[in-house]
C-alpha cells in the first residue's frame, strides 16, 4: 500500500515526458523543421540553392550529419547554375569524405549544371528528373572593357604595377595577345581539374568525360544516357535510394538541417543583398567560375 503513490507519481512523471514529448514533435513538424526529434534512423537532406558563392554553411550542415550517429545516409537537393571554383571544389572533396562514411545522394531539381554538377560528381548517385538541366562542364572567366566609354568621356586611368601581368584583366585597355593565352592556360588548367574530378566521382574514362565537357548542357535523361546521372525521379525517389544503400526498411524519417525562423526586417534585408548579388553577378563576374551562364 505505500508504495502505491510512489508508483503512481512515476507513472504520472513518464505519462508527462511522453506528453511533452509529443507536443515537441507535434509543434516541429508544425513549424516547419519536422523529424529532428524522430524516433529511429533517419536520412538527412541538405539543400543548395542559386549560385554557390561560400562553402562553408554546406560543409558545416554536411559535418554536422556526418556526426549524428542517427542519420545514416543523405540527401543533397541541388538546384543551383553553378559558382565560383573554389567553393565548388570545396564541396566536392566534402562530399566524398562523408560519402565514404554514409552513402551520399544528390537529387537534382531544376538546374543543375557546372558547379552544381560539380558537387553532385562526388556523391554515391545522382538522380534527376527527365527534364532537369545539367551538365555544363566547363569554366568561364569575362572581362568588362569600358576603354572606349572612358575615352568619350574624357576619363583616363593610370596604373602603377609591380609586373608586367599584374593588371592582367584590366577594364580600361584591351588585352595583349600575350595575356589571353596566360589566361587560356589558367582556364585549361581549372577545366581539366573539372573534367578529372568528374571522371573519379563518376568512375568514368577521363577522355569520355573530355569528350562532352565543352560547356553544353543536357536535360537530365539525355545525362544519364551519357553516364552522368544514375537514375531519374523526384527528390522522394533520392531519399528512398538513400535508405536503400544504408540499409533503412520501411519509410525513412527525413531531417533537415535546424534554422532559426527570420524577422520579417531580417528576410528584406537578405532578399534585397540576394537580389543586389545577382544583378551585380550577370554585369560583372568575378574571379574563374564554374557557372552556366543561361540561368537566370
Amino acid at each position: 500500500m505505500k508504495k502505491r503513490p510512489f508508483l503512481l507519481a512515476l507513472a504520472l512523471l513518464a505519462g508527462l515526458f511522453v506528453f511533452f514529448l509529443a507536443l515537441v514533435v507535434t509543434l516541429a513538424s508544425y513549424m516547419g523543421n519536422p523529424t529532428d526529434f524522430a524516433l529511429g534512423d533517419k536520412v538527412g537532406v541538405i539543400e543548395i540553392y542559386g549560385v554557390i558563392a561560400d562553402s562553408k554553411q554546406v560543409i558545416e550542415q554536411l559535418h554536422e550529419f556526418r556526426d549524428n550517429d542517427s542519420i545514416k545516409a543523405l540527401v543533397l537537393r541541388i538546384d543551383s547554375p553553378g559558382g565560383g571554383v573554389g567553393p565548388s571544389q570545396e564541396v566536392y572533396e566534402e562530399v566524398k569524405l562523408v560519402d565514404a562514411v554514409k552513402p551520399v545522394v544528390v537529387s537534382m531539381g531544376s538546374v543543375t549544371a557546372s558547379g552544381g554538377y560539380y558537387i553532385a560528381a562526388g556523391a554515391r548517385e545522382i538522380v534527376a528528373n527527365p527534364g532537369t538541366i545539367t551538365g555544363s562542364i566547363g569554366v568561364i572567366m569575362e572581362f568588362a572593357n569600358v576603354q572606349e566609354l572612358l575615352n568619350k568621356i574624357g576619363l583616363g586611368s593610370v596604373v602603377v604595377k609591380s609586373g608586367e601581368y599584374k593588371d592582367i584583366g584590366s577594364p580600361t585597355r584591351d588585352m595583349t595577345a600575350v595575356e589571353r593565352t596566360i589566361l587560356q592556360e589558367l582556364i585549361d588548367d581549372v577545366h581539366s581539374q573539372f573534367v578529372n574530378s568528374v571522371a573519379e566521382g563518376r568512375h568514368m574514362d577521363p577522355e569520355k568525360v573530355n569528350a562532352i565537357a565543352d560547356g553544353r548542357i543536357f536535360t537530365g535523361r539525355r545525362a544519364m544516357e551519357l553516364g552522368l546521372v544514375d537514375r531519374m525521379g523526384n527528390l522522394e525517389v533520392a531519399i528512398k535510394r538513400a535508405a536503400e544503400l544504408a540499409g533503412l526498411e520501411g519509410e525513412p524519417h527525413v531531417v533537415y538541417p535546424p534554422g532559426k525562423k527570420p524577422r520579417f526586417i531580417d528576410m528584406f534585408i537578405e532578399e534585397t543583398l540576394n537580389q543586389l548579388q545577382l544583378a551585380l553577378q550577370k554585369e560583372r563576374s568575378v574571379g574563374l567560375q564554374y557557372l552556366w551562364r543561361g540561368f537566370n
